[in-house]
Formats: C-alpha cells, sequence, structure tokens
C-alpha cells in the first residue's frame, strides 16, 4: 500500500493528519490485525491527535509528555502502553521512529494498585443506601460515573448544577438530579455542595476516610476505598463502551456496503446488456 504522507513540518517534527492515521489503520487491518485491536488503535492514535495543539505537530518528546498526562488522569499502566504502542506504530510508519516514546511503563507490581470492579462499586452503593448515608452514597458515584478528581471536588457547587456556574464535569442526568434534591434537602444553595460541618468544602483525608470505612461495611478490600480507584473504574468503563461502539460503526459500515454492493457491486448486474 502506497504510504500516505503527513504534511510538511520542520526536520524532526511530523504533521498528523486524519488521512495519514486512517491509512495506517488500514495497514493494519490488512495485516490480519483483529477488530478489537483496530478499534483500540484507532481510539488510541485519535486521542493522541486530539491532545496536540491547533498544528498537530509531534516532535521529540511528545509522546513521552503524552504518557505523562495520561498517568497524571490516573489511566492504568497496560492501557497508557496499549495507546503509546498504537501511537509508536504509527510514527515507524511515518517514517519517524526518532519521535516514539522513549519507553513503555512498568506493570503494576502484585497487589499494587488494586482495581475495582464494577459489582463492589455497585455494592458500595448499595451499602451506602441501607446505611442511609446520603453524602457518601452521592461522593462514591461522583467519583465512579464522572472522572472527578478530589482536588475538582469544591467546583462541584450549587451554582453548577442549577445552571448559574460551570461544572468541573459533565453529570449523567439521573446524579445532577440526585444531587440536587440533596442540596436541597441540605439547605445548600451556594458553593460546594459536599462541605463539613462548618461549611468548609471536605477534606481530602475525610473523603478517604469515609469511603475506606464503607468499604468494610461492602466487604470490598479497603485499599480499593479511595476516589483513585474509583475513576479508574471510570475510565476503564468508557474505553470499554467506546471498544463497543467503534465495533458497531465497523460493523454498520460493513452492512452498508454488503447492501450497496448487492445492487450496484461489478457482478451485481451480469448477464445485463452493457448500455
Amino acid at each position: 500500500m502506497e504510504l500516505v504522507m503527513e504534511q510538511e513540518a520542520p526536520a524532526g517534527e511530523v504533521c498528523l493528519t486524519p488521512e495519514a492515521m486512517d491509512a495506517y489503520l488500514d495497514t493494519l487491518r490488512q495485516q490480519g490485525r483483529s477488530a478489537d485491536t483496530l478499534a483500540a488503535y484507532r481510539r488510541s492514535i485519535y486521542g493522541l491527535y486530539r491532545s496536540l495543539p491547533p498544528d498537530k505537530r509531534v516532535g521529540r518528546g511528545t509522546l513521552d509528555r503524552w504518557r505523562e498526562t495520561l498517568e497524571d488522569q490516573g489511566y492504568l499502566p497496560r492501557t497508557i502502553n496499549v495507546r503509546l504502542a498504537a501511537a509508536n506504530g504509527l510514527m515507524t510508519y511515518l517514517g519517524h521512529r526518532e519521535l516514539q516514546a522513549t519507553a513503555a511503563l512498568p506493570p503494576p507490581a502484585e497487589g499494587e494498585r488494586p482495581e475495582l470492579t464494577r459489582g463492589e462499586y455497585l455494592r458500595l452503593l448499595s451499602t451506602a443506601r441501607v446505611l442511609e448515608k446520603e453524602r457518601l452514597y452521592l461522593l462514591v458515584k461522583v467519583f465512579g460515573s464522572t472522572g472527578l478528581s478530589v482536588g475538582e471536588l469544591p467546583r462541584l457547587t450549587a451554582e453548577a448544577l442549577d445552571g448559574r456556574g460551570p461544572s468541573p464535569v459533565r453529570l449523567p442526568p439521573p446524579l445532577a438530579e440526585e444531587l440536587r434534591g440533596y442540596a436541597a434537602r441540605q439547605g445548600i444553595t451556594a458553593g460546594p455542595v459536599f462541605r463539613s460541618r462548618n461549611g468548609q468544602p471536605i477534606r481530602r483525608t475525610q473523603v478517604t476516610g469515609e469511603i475506606r470505612s464503607l468499604c468494610r461495611d461492602a466487604r470490598v478490600p479497603e485499599e480499593k476505598g479511595n476516589p483513585r480507584c474509583l475513576r479508574r473504574l471510570w475510565q476503564e468503563t468508557q474505553d470499554a463502551i467506546r471498544v463497543s461502539v467503534d465495533q458497531l460503526v465497523v460493523q454498520a459500515f460493513d452492512q452498508m456496503m454488503e447492501a450497496e454492493q448487492f445492487s450496484v457491486g461489478w457482478d451485481a448486474g451480469k448477464g445485463v446488456g452493457m448500455m
């Protein structure tokens, strides 16, 4: 297959284009890569593309900085390594091995970074509800269904809930409704929704302590009782959904092509005279 060249860029840099990325993915498809792999690679390189500045240039160190950003966002090492592998492969395809990330992340040691399962997350919510701990229930749900970090928690305000101010994250409608109901019952009309008794934003240590306590009641390992594990669960769930959507897009496109082939394909008119 003919290599699709990138746009011109200064020496030591490459400008990414959707055409070049799609050609790379098409090459992988011809090499027999699975649909799951292709979906993961597409998501990875387009994620890189969106993270780049408007000129879409990749230079030395760009992929290393991207890796650091993914780490800061809480992605698991295996997820980061898949994304780096896709990006490094793209650099090789474009003839710029010198722009690859310098190293992958080492896998975590056994038990070093425990992962919260979806079932354990739902058990935390159910236990908080049974114990009638509404604020704790909402804290778990906010971290597990929005990807919000502890540092951003004070920015989740009453103003953000009713549209009078910006929200730090997109809130799923059912969660937004629950938060508005909680704020109304607590008489919170301004400022952070999650606050201590004296009205100050709830502290990081208090958040983690309460979630760990809930873990004991819910029979969930305490080392999983922290916002970071909840946030990773949200990220992994989002990634799994994107893979499923990508597969549906591929299937729908293939079905459309088959229908068109049946009606206007080269062999569709066998036996029909030339016009």
